[in-house]
């Protein structure tokens, strides 16, 4: 069986949620370090048209967005488990909060001018032009925070989660790590690549010592590989993952399908349904240099549709 692949880059918030995760788990993983704007050639042959950051890949299967990834990695190194028996439920549920309502709290948050200079530290004018012109289409019809209610609601958030542990816990949902801790770190992370943004922490002294527990976990052993070893890996395998289409949920098995996130980053992937469960959406697509790949997505928060025949 392969190793799985993360692509990925070093200022990537969500790369950040999945590598703490391989850290917890002590898992040994290829690193494929990807580009933060367009053109992103290799991305789009594996990917088909996702290009949020990271995905997963292991051989000719691609598992896009972060919720499903830490499910597959759940499976494949099942300790420390992700989503504890007695605390599953509360994890998923404020891991979720955390990638959507936390996380668009904290980007106007930190990306304000004095914390930019940090996060976009070496990144020439023209890069940060770049930039700004790629996440623009990106995140087009999103209302973003202001600076200013960014503040009042991260400064909120984290008084919750200061309060969550009042109680003495190790980690958010209880004695054992899960989802939940992963969701919230990846975004305290981002906050500490400015340290002028950080001083909205210094109210909240256990929440500074439960990240300090979160960062004490690494990134495992990662060894680097090249996008192009990437593509070439996909393209001379064939996916072993058992893909079903669940019945009763309005689509059948060799459907042409598109599948896109319903939040921000919305650019439909192609391709044949060949799996469908109430978790997971797999797409069979074939590119020229990559060959044949199933490409997983999470069934929340993706749509699905049918194409319409010729």
């Amino acid at each position: 069986m392969h190793a799985f692949i993360l692509h990925h880059y070093a200022n990537s918030p969500f790369s950040e949620k999945v590598r703490l995760i391989l850290g917890a788990k002590g898992m040994a993983w290829q690193s494929v370090h990807v580009p933060s704007v367009m053109p992103k050639p290799d991305v789009l042959a594996l990917t088909g048209g996702y290009r949020r950051t990271p995905f997963l890949q292991r051989g000719a299967d691609v598992w896009c967005d972060t919720a499903l990834i830490a499910r597959v990695l759940d499976r494949a190194q099942p300790e420390p488990p992700l989503y504890p028996a007695g605390q599953a439920g509360a994890a998923r549920l404020l891991a979720q909060w955390a990638d959507s309502t936390l996380f668009w709290a904290v980007i106007p948050y930190t990306l304000q001018p004095q914390g930019l200079t940090h996060v976009m530290a070496g990144v020439p004018p023209e890069g940060l032009k770049a930039f700004a012109a790629d996440r623009a289409p990106f995140t087009a019809g999103m209302v973003r925070q202001t600076p200013a209610d960014a503040t009042v609601a991260l400064s909120t958030y984290l008084g919750w989660l200061e309060e969550q542990l009042a109680d003495g816990r190790e980690f958010l949902c209880g004695a054992r790590v899960s989802i939940a801790d992963f969701a919230v770190a990846h975004c305290v992370w981002f906050v500490q690549l400015a340290p002028p943004m950080t001083a909205i922490f210094d109210p909240h002294p256990r929440l500074r010592a439960w990240y300090a527990r979160m960062s004490a976990f690494g990134h495992g052993t990662p060894t680097t590989m090249t996008s192009r070893d990437a593509v070439a890996l996909a393209a001379a395998t064939t996916s072993h993952e058992p893909c079903r289409i669940e019945p009763g949920l309005g689509f059948e098995a060799g459907e042409a399908v598109t599948v896109m996130p319903t939040d921000y980053g919305r650019d439909p992937v192609a391709g044949t349904l060949v799996g469908l469960d109430a978790e997971e959406v797999v797409i069979r697509r074939h590119d020229e240099r990559a060959g044949t790949l199933h490409v997983h997505f999470p069934r929340l928060g993706f749509q699905i549709r049918k194409e319409k025949s010729s």
